[in-house]
């Protein structure tokens, strides 16, 4: 369960120190959270589908999922402010470590075609990372899901720029393209 930790502050840290010229081990960024996130536009039509997805994030996860709630009505899509769209976790300390432990060593793997993640940041040091079906999380049995849906992974770094964090998730072990 620590493994990924004990490998941030054992080799991650001295690495990044020698690379970026960090002067106190303060300075180099790390991993403050991470966000799963699932967005449900069909939850208007069957409010069902909204337990389906906490159940899911809950089991991913292993914390009880928050519902979230459209902020503004939007009559294209029939959307009214404080309907319930979707549901998201918040993953801190140890559950984070081993949840993205998880992710890099088992999940993103057991993809189909597999080829790596984008590296693409947002500008401020953080990542996000788009999966496809909750299935690769191997807590999620097939029998257990009324409908493949995908969800929204971000992390979110100290980093100053999307070098230092892209840097961080490599040495992570975030396997991304070439």
């Amino acid at each position: 369960m620590q493994r990924l930790r004990e490998e941030y502050r054992d080799k991650v840290v001295p690495e990044l120190m020698k690379e970026f010229g960090y002067e106190s081990v303060m300075q180099v960024p790390r991993i403050r959270k991470i966000v799963l996130n699932i967005g449900l536009g069909e939850a208007l039509d069957n409010p069902k589908v909204l337990e389906y997805a906490v159940n899911d994030l809950r089991t991913i996860t292993g914390q009880q999922p928050v519902i979230t709630h459209a902020r503004r009505s939007i009559a294209n899509f029939k959307l009214r402010e404080g309907r319930a769209i979707g549901t998201k976790v918040t993953l801190r300390g140890e559950r984070m470590w081993a949840f993205l432990d998880r992710l890099i060593g088992v999940a993103l793997p057991r993809t189909r075609d597999f080829r790596g993640v984008s590296d693409k940041l947002d500008g401020r040091g953080n990542y996000t990372l788009g999966v496809r079906e909750q299935l690769l999380f191997p807590e999620v049995a097939y029998d257990s899901i009324d409908k493949v849906r995908g969800l929204e992974i971000s992390f979110n770094t100290s980093a100053e720029t999307d070098e230092e964090a892209r840097r961080l998730l490599e040495l992570l072990g975030m396997p991304f393209r070439r």
